[in-house]
């Protein structure tokens, strides 16, 4: 399973870098959520990739799949996680892959090949990035913690006066807070222990479908804004290095 996830990102990262610095032809699936024809060729080669490699597993893709049901076993598929910093030329950017059985990650993957970073995680066995062992912060403060977020399109149009509160809460009672763009990439960041806290809503499964279990293996904690387990139903996704997680979310419902 390592090889085949590992080697299959490895090679969709060639198609990124290959047109990231060229010009792109973007379409729009709603007023700000963009799609470039590379999101659609990643996610057409790694379907034929995954067919051929694991031809027992779902291929749940953002960008083409119609049918959003999880089988018992599926690969979750984000191309580029990342589409407007793609656009842009900003390499905040990663292809997501999460394997899931009967619902439960098993095994994930997440590419950044503008910055080289490759993470990857398997239950019960660690997780890493460029092959080294990679851990959550030990911060234990909120105050002096770097948190990050992310607004999504849509979600803000119908939720902006939550997202600014909860926002103005965490300014308020932490050392900074970042929004890059990239979901997978932003857990990513929890799990090595850039980020000691993370926390959007309205995000997609292929988002975050990779990151929670990268997060999980290096230590952290993932929930709902309830504290409670994480499903992709929940309209809030809370991650941390565990030991503020209860601090965060206290400050984000203003407890």
């Amino acid at each position: 399973m390592k090889d085949i996830l590992i080697n299959g990102v490895k090679k969709a990262g060639e198609i990124l870098k290959e047109d990231f610095y060229r010009p792109k032809t973007v379409s729009n699936k709603g007023v700000a959520d963009l799609v470039t024809e590379t999101d659609l060729k990643i996610e057409e080669f790694l379907k034929k990739y995954f067919y051929k490699q694991l031809p027992d597993y779902k291929f749940v893709g953002e960008e083409t799949s119609l049918d959003l049901s999880f089988k018992e076993k599926c690969l979750i598929v984000d191309p580029i996680d990342g589409t407007t910093n793609f656009v842009h030329r900003f390499p905040f950017v990663g292809i997501s892959v999460g394997v899931y059985e009967n619902l439960n990650p098993v095994a994930a993957t997440v590419f950044n090949p503008i910055m080289d970073e490759l993470y990857y995680a398997e239950v019960g066995k660690g997780a890493f990035l460029n092959g080294s062992r990679i851990f959550v912060s030990t911060q234990s403060k909120i105050e002096n913690s770097l948190l990050a977020t992310g607004f999504p399109y849509g979600f803000v149009e119908k939720n902006k006066k939550d997202i600014l509160a909860k926002l103005e809460k965490i300014l308020s009672n932490s050392r900074g807070v970042r929004r890059a763009g990239a979901a997978s990439l932003d857990l990513c960041y929890v799990a090595r222990g850039v980020f000691d806290g993370y926390y959007e809503g309205g995000l997609k499964p292929w988002d975050v479908a990779a990151g929670v279990l990268i997060v999980s293996e290096a230590g952290g904690k993932i929930s709902n804004m309830n504290g409670g387990n994480f499903s992709f139903e929940d309209e809030y996704i809370v991650a941390s290095n565990k030991i503020i997680h209860n601090e965060l979310i206290e400050v984000l419902c203003g407890i």
